[in-house]
């Protein structure tokens, strides 16, 4: 049995048992003999069982709103993780139509002609992290099911408690329920998994994303990573302080830092540094822990305990090397664990929270005095998944962010990368590998393309290729 702590009071209030081995090759063999009808069946059924999944999970609302809040220590989250979802599912839907026209053409060779079938890969693995349990459950799952692929997902063994109220909601839609499995599991249930599918799905750490990839390499199938972060955001000397500690504040601490896409490196020039703390503090100031009151307050609880003691060994390290804590910089234990936001000032690039990907709310800020140091210190890192420009124009934005070595950038605003599905882009670095799970790719990346080459006229003949005396 695997016992899970509630983030928000500390305890073990719950219990699951991971699934077996043999078990998960049963389960992903008959995800596998069943894909080929569902794919057979047409992309209109499988948009009428996606439209029926939404429908169900309505109906399922309060039970994988409690649950998901039960996870994560935050309600309100919870509530915009399912939100979430149906605009996904919504919006996949309608772009599925027109993503899936297939190529034709003639060859400059005379009487050849060709056009291409999309495939599907019959069995997708999806590994999805702690932090966003449902939308990250989820977020490969709608398209690689819309393209015609069975999914098996392995959620996170930290937030286990809304995969009985997703399950009912998916038993629901009879269609859907013999394509798509969720199996209980730590890491080695998710390494067993591995093995089972024609591809892998991983949002999570790099450390565990070298794994994946190993064993994907392996298993010699694709694997799409979305990995760590160490998300830098550069303001400038024109840039409004006001506006600019207000964004840091929302894009650092929203969801407790826990977000791949949250900021956690502020460079700020020298010019504006005094006028931009002096507010950030202040906004900091007024933001309030969910405790002792749940409905209350914007910050909520560290959801795995082992990432609190992680952050606050950052913080410590950072200030025995000579950096200023402002406000914020202690672990609070509350029966979970909390932390409320945290300013650091005199970093520097030989401390883990300028190098390491910190998963907190702690705004490390860090002065500079040309454009060219600014841009050298966001790029100087192992990760590039995303940034943030803020300046007193988009024109200046732009120019800065078109230098960064990230997949993407927010210009006069953070973390819009949580909110724009729509474009694709990929993972700088060692923030990931494979192709976009945004825009059409995050579709499109679930088929293999198989080339129909036709002759009309006549084949050669091996007699062309004789040789012949010079």
């Amino acid at each position: 049995m695997i016992e899970v702590t509630n983030p928000y009071s500390g305890e073990v209030d719950f219990r699951f048992e991971a699934v077996g081995v043999d078990d998960l090759i049963a389960r992903c063999a008959a995800l596998r003999a069943r894909q080929p009808g569902w794919h057979a069946n047409g992309l209109p059924a499988r948009i009428e069982a996606l439209t029926a999944l939404s429908a169900s999970l309505v109906r399922h609302r309060v039970a994988i709103v409690d649950a998901l809040a039960a996870d994560t220590g935050r309600r309100l989250l919870a509530e915009g993780e399912l939100s979430s979802l149906l605009g996904s599912l919504a919006r996949w839907c309608a772009l599925a139509p027109g993503l899936m026209s297939e190529a034709a053409g003639q060859s400059a060779v005379p009487g050849l002609s060709y056009r291409n079938q999309w495939v599907p890969l019959p069995l997708v693995g999806v590994i999805s992290p702690w932090n966003f349990p449902l939308v990250l459950a989820m977020i490969d799952a709608v398209p690689a099911l819309l393209a015609g692929c069975a999914v098996v997902i392995k959620p996170s063994e930290v937030t286990p408690r809304f995969i009985e109220p997703l399950r009912r909601a998916i038993s629901e839609v009879e269609a859907l329920g013999p394509v798509l499995a969720l199996v209980e599991g730590d890491g080695a249930t998710g390494r067993a998994l591995i093995d089972q599918v024609d591809a892998v799905c991983f949002t999570g750490s790099l450390r565990t994303g070298r794994k994946v990839a190993e064993a994907a390499a392996q298993a010699f199938i694709p694997a799409f990573l979305e990995l760590g972060g160490k998300d830098p955001v550069i303001v400038t000397a024109s840039a409004d302080p006001q506006r600019a500690a207000a964004t840091v504040l929302r894009a650092s601490v929203l969801a407790t830092g826990q977000a791949c896409q949250s900021l956690e490196r502020v460079y700020v020039h020298r010019s504006l540094q005094q006028p931009f703390l002096e507010e950030l503090l202040r906004l900091c100031a007024e933001v309030q822990l969910n405790w002792p009151d749940p409905a209350a307050g914007q910050l909520g609880p560290f959801i795995w305990p082992q990432q609190a003691a992680i952050v606050q060994a950052q913080l410590d390290e950072a200030v025995a090397r000579g950096a200023r804590v402002l406000c914020g910089g202690q672990v609070e234990v509350h029966g979970g664990r909390w932390l409320r936001p945290t300013v650091l000032v005199d970093v520097d690039h030989r401390m883990a929270v300028m190098r390491e990907e910190t998963f907190g709310p702690v705004m490390p800020v860090m002065a500079y005095d040309t454009e060219e140091e600014a841009i050298a210190l966001a790029n100087d890192s192992e990760y590039g998944l995303s940034a943030a420009v803020i300046a007193g124009s988009l024109t200046e934005a732009e120019r800065i962010a078109l230098r960064l070595d990230a997949g993407g950038v927010s210009l006069n605003d953070g973390s819009l990368t949580a909110v724009m599905h729509e474009c694709e882009k990929h993972s700088f670095k060692c923030s990931g590998l494979g192709g976009s799970r945004m825009g059409p790719a995050g579709f499109t990346r679930f088929f293999r393309r198989k080339a129909l080459i036709y002759q009309s006229g006549e084949p050669l003949s091996i007699q062309i290729f004789s040789e012949r005396p010079r």
